[in-house]
């Protein structure tokens, strides 16, 4: 890792992570864990084509208060791969990983891109179960990014694989493409997001992830009864405004939408102490504030 690195990037990756895994519905789940159990939890939900690394370095930051979980979806990382993936059986996974984490009530699920529609859905059908969900700059309106790429682009259809680790981490690009200065950033993400094969090195996920179609989620956004909040980049190509206007409509206007100044679609990646400071105001307010039901009466949280 580069020198440019700040101090919190290093302390936050510092902070020890413990690796845990379990069987859901036949496939090996695997999940890092920070902090100390018996505080509430907080469970993070990476994009697509990602893994649960993309959140050693902003995780760590919210143990002081929460119990952070970071999951590995099947068919990313380092848990196993399925024939087939849904949004519905990612969601399962999630509610499994919180299950096995032993939080004492409660989580909240945060999840970016893909995973900000794994967030949905799982609020969607389990959201008796949750504190709140936190989508993270995800349409609803139209496919993911990760979706639009794979159909119409080879990156997530036909990844390559390279003689050396060097070579191959050349090749790491975000999907969308966005201009991002934190070097020491997306050179972790891209060192992370490979292993070594018989044939070379080449990414970790599987790339019948995108063969189906996951369609928008419209009335699974607007069928969640927990507490819901939308952050977007200001330079969002996949949130702009006239989106994150359309689902502020479907979660019944009392939810907040929250735009991360000088950020693109990977806000974490691009203005992460920015994406922290929002996200701990937003779960310190949910802490202590009346939740609302979606016709405004008050609700009990």
């Amino acid at each position: 890792m580069g020198a440019a690195a700040p101090t919190w990037f290093h302390d936050a990756l510092a902070t020890p992570a413990d690796e845990r895994a379990i069987d859901v519905e036949g496939t090996t789940v695997r999940y890092l864990s920070w902090g100390e159990p018996g505080k509430p939890g907080l469970v993070f939900v990476h994009g697509g084509a990602a893994h649960a690394q993309w959140w050693s370095f902003i995780a760590p930051m919210f143990a002081h208060d929460w119990h952070p979980v970071a999951i590995h979806l099947s068919g990313h990382g380092d848990s196993g791969r399925r024939d087939e993936y849904t949004h519905d059986l990612w969601a399962s996974e999630v509610m499994a990983v919180a299950a096995d984490a032993g939080f004492p009530g409660p989580p909240v699920v945060v999840g970016h891109s893909l995973g900000g529609m794994v967030t949905i859905v799982t609020a969607a059908n389990y959201g008796d179960r949750l504190k709140g969900a936190v989508i993270v700059d995800s349409p609803v309106r139209r496919p993911s990014p990760e979706s639009e790429e794979a159909r119409s682009g080879r990156a997530f259809r036909a990844p390559g694989t390279y003689p050396t680790k060097e070579e191959a981490m050349s090749h790491f690009r975000l999907i969308p493409p966005q201009p991002c200065e934190n070097d020491h950033i997306v050179e972790w993400i891209a060192e992370n997001s490979l292993h070594e094969t018989e044939n070379g090195w080449t990414w970790k996920f599987d790339p019948k992830l995108f063969k189906g179609t996951l369609e928008p989620l419209r009335e699974e956004l607007a069928a969640i009864r927990c507490r819901v909040a939308l952050f977007t980049g200001e330079f969002s190509v996949v949130v702009p405004k006239d989106v994150a206007e359309y689902m502020y409509g479907l979660m019944g206007e009392v939810s907040p939408v929250i735009e991360i100044p000088q950020a693109h679609h990977h806000l974490t990646l691009d203005q992460p102490l920015a994406f922290v400071a929002a996200l701990r105001t937003l779960l310190a307010d949910w802490n202590h504030s009346i939740p609302f039901k979606r016709d405004g009466e008050p609700a009990v949280d």
